[in-house]
């Protein structure tokens, strides 16, 4: 059974260990931890085990910026990313909701769209000849 929730600080190394499936080490350590402690970073238990987190900000020209979302490798494709969202989307505490991902990022673009965000710009120059896409979504 799947639940949704604000993270804990108890939730960090559960987190972070997530997290470093992912990229390949713990260098958001206390980028999560202060998340965590601004009531910014949203998990999904399954089981009773963290399988995916999001982490989301208000300082994109003062409107919500969904900055990441790490779902744990041996549970993608389960619609964590998706619950994510929705449950952000609800509460979110702006009525304009952003996201990005990189153009080589495919899986993560086709779940912004299933998920009614449309494409709303481009930022080169972040990674070498893989631009920014960014999102958009309305509450």
């Amino acid at each position: 059974m799947q639940s949704l929730k604000m993270a804990q600080l108890i939730d960090l190394d559960n987190i972070v260990k997530i997290d470093e499936e992912v990229i390949g080490n713990n260098s958001r350590c206390e980028y999560i931890r202060k998340a965590i402690e601004e009531e910014r970073c949203i998990i999904a238990n399954d089981k009773n085990l963290i399988v995916s987190f999001l982490i989301f900000d208000t300082h994109f020209f003062d409107c919500s910026f969904i900055s990441l979302i790490i779902v744990k490798p041996t549970e993608r494709r389960k619609g964590y990313a998706t619950s994510l969202i929705k449950y952000f989307i609800n509460s979110s505490p702006t009525k304009k909701i952003f996201s990005s991902t990189n153009k080589s990022n495919q899986r993560m673009q086709e779940v912004f769209k299933v998920n009614g965000f449309i494409k709303s710009g481009f930022i080169e120059n972040l990674d070498e000849e893989d631009p920014e896409i960014i999102y958009f979504k309305s509450k």
